[in-house]
């Protein structure tokens, strides 16, 4: 009997303990890496990048031609073959005597064409117009200009480089023909056009 009681208290032992071992909680199982921050991941949006702006083409600058000649505009008593530009004043002593000698100078042209058109035929340098022709005046207006002393239609005289003052040491123009001069003492005078075409002669007295 005893035996049998001790055996039935001996079990209920055992059957207490592992029901007390089984009942304990157990506690939760937390993972190390576990953040309690949620992360959220953002995507990436593309940079767009700009197709860069093509550059255009400069135009051509258009290269102008030479400009058209203009045709020749006839001038008061001055025919067509208008003179060309004046090549050579022709100076020289044309009165020698006296207190004062008498220069006189001729415009020249160098064109055989032209010189044979208004009546040089076989010369390469002539005047604008023959002696005694009615244009011989107005055409060499057109070729010379006017004097830069007196206005008149014609050269400026020079004296050893300076204008004529009508001094004795000096000389003067000639009163009626801008064409003329009156030249006083010895030194190198000179007739110019408006172009600044001169010729001269030295006067020794």
């Amino acid at each position: 009997m005893k035996t049998t009681l001790y055996g039935v208290a001996a079990a209920l032992v055992l059957i207490g303990c592992h029901t007390i071992t089984e009942e304990l909680p157990t506690e939760p199982t937390t993972s190390p890496t576990t953040s309690p921050i949620l992360k959220v991941p953002i995507p990436k949006i593309p940079i767009a990048t700009p197709t860069p702006k093509a550059t255009p083409t400069p135009a051509a600058t258009p290269t102008p031609g030479p400009e058209p000649t203009p045709s020749p505009t006839p001038v008061a008593g001055c025919k067509p073959p208008l003179p060309p530009g004046i090549a050579k004043m022709n100076t020289k002593i044309h009165i020698k005597g006296g207190p004062k000698i008498t220069l006189d100078t001729t415009p020249l042209v160098h064109n055989a064409a032209y010189c044979t058109k208004v009546g040089f035929a076989g010369r390469v340098d002539c005047p604008v117009r023959p002696e005694g022709d009615p244009q011989r005046v107005p055409c060499e207006t057109y070729a010379v200009g006017h004097a830069m002393d007196t206005g008149r239609a014609g050269p400026t005289w020079y004296k050893d480089g300076k204008l004529c003052t009508g001094q004795p040491d000096s000389c003067e123009n000639h009163p009626d023909n801008q064409y003329l001069l009156w030249a006083y003492g010895s030194g190198y005078y000179k007739a110019c056009t408006e172009d600044d075409v001169c010729g001269g002669v030295q006067v020794d007295r």
